[in-house]
């Protein structure tokens, strides 16, 4: 998820002194803090985590209305449910999960022990992430999640050493700088999180400046860690950041933000860098992990749908690009089609309809209208559409077409023909996401029941072949991204000359070791079509969801997403039947 901050540079010898000092006392404090972290039980620690649910519940609805307005969404627009979903939605699922996980290990028990694990494609260990819970069954309905661990690891190595930082004898990790997205307000706070519990490493929190409205809230949310000494949280721009990254009391920096602002931590900027990088000498020292989005693709497998099945799709296509405006490391960006589809030009025609009826919002990240202005400027015959903020971009795949390549992180969407059909198209699909964009970070495979069914064990392959993080299946990789029992980041590989996507995983509220991919699944078709017999004897999943709420089309999106994140808050299931009945308007 791109980032806002100037790129990094050499500690600023005209940083004020006062400044420095205040930086400094800041990580003094968390070396304290980390000494007390480590002395705690696990009972002790999963006290804490409930003492920060609580504050949460107690910001939560000041969280999603500054985070609301600060995006240009005002009161009563029909998007605001975003902003719930993706901020204090997402923290209070995280919380619950993480408390689980301590449960387990205080009593002894493998946070893998109330999981199913079998096996995926390549003799690969899959635990089964979610549904993890009765209301998972419901809130989710005919959605799924798995973790794919790293082959060679086997089932129980991975009970053995989930847990990471949590378990008996783990090392202190010290303390971590954490430079905060500017997109997604949640992620700074499950950022923070995850050092903690993954590594037992307190941190220091750089909140992005296009964050600073919610740093009151921060600092509440998270206040127990805050007067625990175990978290601090400052403000400033690239020279701020740049101090802190080479600062000598850092022990790890962890980055949710672009490649070029990664790459300047890393190598520095102009002679310098390309000096360093042909040696292989970084400038950076401390080890880094990080999470730098990418171009994800949205696979659109050819079969036989109805025009329900080609609006929906349509739709669900529209939210992955426009979800946030597009500002989104999880964005889908390029749309793979097959050439030879009989139902090509029908699913375009219901694509433009869809990305051109989507509700009017403000294009608000730094920098992303000149992305917007650009990918119109580079591709000849793009189209605007919407009130001229979105561009369609139509490619041939044998152009070397910039929206294969160029993370736009604005409402930009590319559409890409393949030939083939069936197994052929799939085969070709994954190859070309694979090799020809950029990153490695999600991809999404829409495909209906009975194509699966006749693609067989050789659609799972395709989609164990495919080199990324998370994968989607007629579903968004957004609900890895929200699911805190799934890992969230590149594919494995990625290193300090050429990580694309990053280095490392976030979430993983399991905390599995050695974690390969996530996989999300859910439903082709909502209810009540999930449900007709037709559908059902096709192998299509049943659901008893009507149009997921964080579809930029849900007319009653925003109350909905409200209403989940409000009975997460209090488990009152007067107010989730009535969330319900408003889910049914959507």
């Amino acid at each position: 998820m791109a980032s806002a901050e100037s790129p990094a540079r050499d500690a600023d010898p005209g940083l004020p002194e006062g400044d420095r000092a205040r930086l400094d006392a800041a990580i003094d404090d968390l070396r304290t803090g980390s000494t007390l972290w480590g002395k705690l039980t696990l009972p002790q620690r999963r006290t804490l985590l409930r003492r920060i649910r609580a504050a949460v519940v107690a910001v939560a609805e000041e969280w999603a209305d500054v985070a609301s307005t600060s995006k240009g969404l005002e009161p009563g627009h029909p998007l605001r449910g975003e902003e719930w979903l993706s901020g204090p939605y997402a923290a209070l699922v995280a919380l619950d999960a993480y408390t689980d996980t301590l449960g387990a290990l205080a009593r002894g028990a493998s946070p893998l022990d109330d999981l199913r694990v079998d096996e995926a494609p390549g003799g690969r260990v899959r635990v089964h992430v979610l549904p993890t819970a009765p209301i998972d069954r419901l809130l989710l309905s005919g959605y799924t999640g798995e973790v794919w661990l790293q082959p060679g690891v086997t089932a129980a190595e991975a009970a053995r050493t989930a847990g990471l930082g949590q378990l008996p004898g783990a090392d202190a990790g010290g303390v971590g700088l954490v430079l905060g997205a500017g997109n997604v307000t949640a992620i700074p706070f499950l950022d923070v999180l995850y050092e903690l519990l993954a590594f037992n490493r307190v941190a220091l929190l750089k909140v992005n400046p296009t964050q600073d409205d919610l740093v009151p809230v921060y600092e509440r949310a998270l206040a127990p860690l805050i007067g625990a000494g175990m978290l601090r949280i400052v403000r400033g721009a690239g020279d701020v950041g740049a101090y802190l990254t080479t600062h000598p009391g850092i022990d790890h920096v962890h980055i949710t933000g672009s490649i070029t602002t990664f790459e300047a931590i890393v190598w520095g900027s102009g002679e310098d860098a390309a000096q360093r990088r042909e040696t292989g000498v970084p400038r950076l020292t401390t080890p880094i992990t990080a999470e730098l989005g990418g171009v994800s693709p949205i696979i659109v497998v050819p079969g036989e749908w109805s025009e329900a099945d080609l609006r929906f799709q349509a739709e669900h296509v529209v939210t992955m690009r426009l979800y946030n405006s597009g500002h989104n490391c999880i964005a889908g960006q390029v749309v793979l089609l097959s050439a030879d589809w009989p139902q090509r030009e029908a699913f375009l025609a219901a694509l433009r309809e869809a990305y051109d009826a989507a509700p009017a919002r403000p294009v608000w990240y730094p920098g992303a209208q000149a992305g917007v202005d650009d990918a119109a400027s580079a591709h000849p015959g793009s189209q605007r559409m919407g009130d001229g903020s979105r561009v369609l971009i139509e490619a041939a795949a044998t152009d070397a077409a910039p929206v294969q390549t160029t993370e736009y992180f604005a409402p930009v969407l590319g559409v890409v023909e393949l030939p083939g059909l069936g197994q052929d198209f799939v085969d070709a699909a994954v190859a070309h996401a694979n090799t020809e964009l950029t990153g490695t970070l999600g991809a999404n495979v829409i495909v209906d029941p009975v194509t699966q069914a006749a693609l067989g064990d050789a659609f799972e392959q395709a989609i164990a072949e495919l080199r990324y993080g998370t994968v989607a299946i007629n579903a968004w990789t957004a609900l890895g991204f929200l699911t805190p029992t799934c890992s969230w980041g590149a594919y494995p590989g990625g290193t300090l000359a050429d990580a694309p996507s990053g280095i490392g995983v976030v979430h993983n509220a399991r905390l599995l070791d050695r974690v390969e991919r996530s996989v999300v699944r859910g439903p082709f078709r909502p209810f009540p079509r999930s449900v007709a017999p037709a559908n059902l004897a096709a192998g299509g999943r049943p659901s008893v969801l009507p149009k997921p709420p964080w579809f930029v089309s849900a007319r009653t999106g925003a109350a909905v997403s409200e209403g989940l994140t409000r009975f997460r808050m209090d488990g009152n299931p007067v107010r989730l039947s009535a969330t319900l009945l408003q889910a049914f308007g959507a």
